[in-house]
């Protein structure tokens, strides 16, 4: 098996970034007409700095609102607005859902694509992927696209401002990587590039973690009081850049297909992509076994920059073992990355490592204090 590695062609980030787009398009020789798709947050937030970057550098563009969902349709509509208006680069302004969408579109026009995240939310911006759910919020697919996106492109200004719950749910998808690939590269498996992995990437992978534990709380700070600091430019390059290239060329596992399975329980659906990961990273630990030491220094982290460690703080009160045993089925479906570990994982597997995560979880909330999280009533 050939080591496989891949990486966006040029990634950007920093204070005020959205004024030098046009300039990093020219750069990297995009030009022509470009749709930008884009949240109606970043419509409001960016479309005077659009106006002044895209204006100097020549390029002209139209703005398409994002319906808020990366689906099916949602992708067909889009696509259909770039062929009628001619777009010859599609641009993606704002969360993971929208950037999954632009993405998808401009494979399927085989055009190029920029990604503005406008929050450090997860670390889809990089990849050469997306997650297309359903209408109405379950998981559905993973689409995989021959190339990574031409152009990254993070405004810390931006991410600034955004919501600090955004912040915490990409810390929780980027809290996974370091765990899920050393879980493949351990197992001899293949990453989501059908390759074995390059030390580069275990060595990012492994960056990410130690970022996240090193300044995670204090970006959080920074986020909470709308500023730029060096810790949250740290934090925003590990949700995006190094767990973006961490998880594609290192590898996924359990903790990702458990997110997958609770997907299938609609009362998960106002949970983000992130928050869920971070459960299923503890669900991960707990079937693989891990050490206590370790399993505590996730869950304190984790409990200090307010992430899920509990069921309920997912939104399952009292799950029983029934709805436990559903979301497990559905993480050991064929095809998920819970079967990269080097052990047969089966839905009892599964569901006993949720009930026992749970139970985990709850205890350290019992002894360390429990939080009132957005979204957990």
């Amino acid at each position: 098996m050939h080591q496989v590695f891949c990486s966006p062609a040029r990634y950007v980030q920093g204070r005020d970034a959205t004024l030098i787009l046009g300039a990093e398009m020219v750069k990297l020789g995009i030009g022509g007409k470009a749709l930008v798709l884009s949240s109606a947050s970043a419509k409001r937030m960016l479309t005077s700095a659009w106006k002044e970057t895209f204006s100097k550098a020549e390029i002209n563009y139209s703005v398409e609102t994002f319906s808020g969902e990366c689906s099916r349709k949602e992708i067909d509509r889009v696509s259909k607005i770039a062929v009628e208006s001619k777009s010859e680069v599609i641009v993606g302004a704002g969360g993971g859902k929208v950037l999954d969408a632009a993405r998808a579109v401009a494979c399927e026009l085989s055009l190029p694509v920029v990604n503005c995240p406008t929050a450090a939310s997860s670390d889809a911006p990089c990849s050469a992927l997306s997650v297309v759910y359903s209408e109405n919020g379950e998981f559905e697919t993973y689409l995989f696209y021959k190339r990574n996106p031409d152009l990254v492109l993070v405004d810390t200004s931006v991410v600034a401002k955004a919501p600090p719950r955004l912040l915490s749910s990409g810390m929780g998808d980027a809290l996974a990587t370091w765990f899920e690939a050393k879980t493949v590269i351990d197992a001899r498996k293949k990453n989501q590039l059908g390759g074995a992995t390059t030390i580069s990437a275990q060595a990012l992978a492994k960056l990410c973690y130690e970022t996240l534990i090193a300044d995670g709380r204090a970006a959080l700070t920074a986020v909470e009081n709308g500023t730029v600091t060096p810790a949250l430019e740290r934090i925003v390059e590990a949700n995006t850049l190094l767990s973006g290239l961490g998880f594609e060329s290192g590898g996924l596992a359990i903790a990702h297909s458990v997110h997958n399975g609770l997907t299938t329980v609609s009362e998960t659906h106002s949970y983000m992509h992130g928050e869920k990961v971070a459960f299923g990273l503890i669900v991960q630990l707990v079937a693989e076994g891990k050490p206590q030491a370790l399993m505590d220094e996730v869950l304190h982290f984790s409990h200090s920059v307010n992430l899920p460690i509990t069921l309920q703080e997912v939104g399952l009160k009292n799950p029983s073992y029934e709805v436990a045993l559903q979301i497990a089925q559905r993480s050991v479906a064929e095809g998920e990355t819970a079967h990269n570990e080097p052990f047969i994982v089966t839905a009892p597997l599964i569901a006993d490592a949720i009930i026992a995560a749970d139970a985990i979880g709850r205890r350290y909330l019992a002894k360390h204090g429990e939080r009132k999280l957005v979204g957990v009533s």
